[in-house]
């Protein structure tokens, strides 16, 4: 009897170790089911379909004004930079330059004008992604006299930002290695600072950074392997379909694109609300009401 009691005694903790493996092979289930609700609630493939379309029709047309008045040597960094980020080569990079080269012909007071209305048509660009911020954080809509100006203001960082991909992805002559790491930390601090822009400032640094992590590394991994993808894409459509194949791979590439900054920013928020980034942290995990500004912006 002494024998069985003393069996009895040792099951409980074997029983308690089975259960506790059990809940913790059961405890990425949770997680999942939050990710899946707030990438159905955000509708994720939706919403970077928009961004691509809205890239594709007022950022690009933005792209080619901004060409138009730019010196022959910065419309070749820009081709250059294409080339870094997209992937593209042989006949669309041709096409590329040739269609650079050929806008300078309209620097005229009718093309200021041009750039002009090019450059409020692209906002539509911005407010679409400062729209994605906003489901992504469960923020209202901002007021638009507090944030249009963030709205031209991010699109002439982008500009920038883009300009110098190409000399940025080499290092700047130092090596891809470098260039690596240089394109990581410019594409995490872009994707930390749109957030914190767009959002008018209603959730603080620490929070936004997991998804600035996510989107920025996923970008620039993105760009690197659509240097092994693109070429052939881009080929392949031009010579099934004429001179619009490269203008649906490159929406293809643009929703795929948008698709893994949206996932990012998405499961950031995740990230920024749960127990453990709190305590990397030292703050209290992301909750609307405890971190949201009650005001627009300041």
């Amino acid at each position: 009897m002494s024998s069985g009691s003393g069996g009895d005694e040792h099951r409980p903790p074997r029983f308690g170790r089975a259960r506790s493996v059990l809940a913790s092979a059961r405890a990425p289930a949770p997680a999942i089911a939050r990710l899946m609700e707030r990438l159905l609630a955000v509708n994720t493939l939706e919403a970077a379909t928009r961004l691509a379309a809205q890239a594709f029709l007022t950022a690009l047309p933005l792209l080619m004004a901004v060409a138009a008045f730019a010196p022959a040597g910065w419309k070749s960094l820009l081709a250059d930079s294409v080339r870094s980020v997209v992937g593209v080569h042989g006949k669309a990079l041709a096409e590329l330059r040739r269609t650079l080269a050929a806008s300078g012909t309209t620097r005229k007071p009718s093309g200021a004008a041009g750039l002009v209305v090019a450059l409020i048509a692209a906002t539509a660009f911005s407010r679409a992604l400062q729209t994605v911020c906003e489901r992504c954080w469960s923020l209202p809509r901002a007021r638009m006299r507090v944030t249009a100006w963030r709205w031209l203001l991010w699109l002439l960082v982008w500009l920038a930002v883009l300009f110098v991909q190409a000399p940025l992805r080499r290092g700047f002559g130092a090596g891809i290695v470098s260039g690596l790491v240089l394109s990581l930390l410019s594409s995490v601090l872009l994707w930390w600072w749109t957030q914190h822009l767009l959002l008018g400032g209603r959730v603080g640094w620490l929070p936004l950074l997991p998804g600035a992590v996510l989107a920025g590394a996923g970008a620039v991994a993105l760009g690197y392997a659509s240097r092994l993808v693109m070429p052939r894409a881009m080929d392949r459509s031009l010579a099934d379909f004429g001179p619009l194949g490269p203008v649906f791979t490159l929406l293809s590439w643009l929703i795929a694109a948008f698709l893994i900054v949206v996932a990012g920013l998405v499961i950031g928020r995740l990230v920024a609300s749960s127990t453990w980034y709190a305590r990397l942290v030292g703050r209290p995990p992301y909750t609307p009401d405890s971190n949201a500004r009650a005001k627009d912006a300041p």
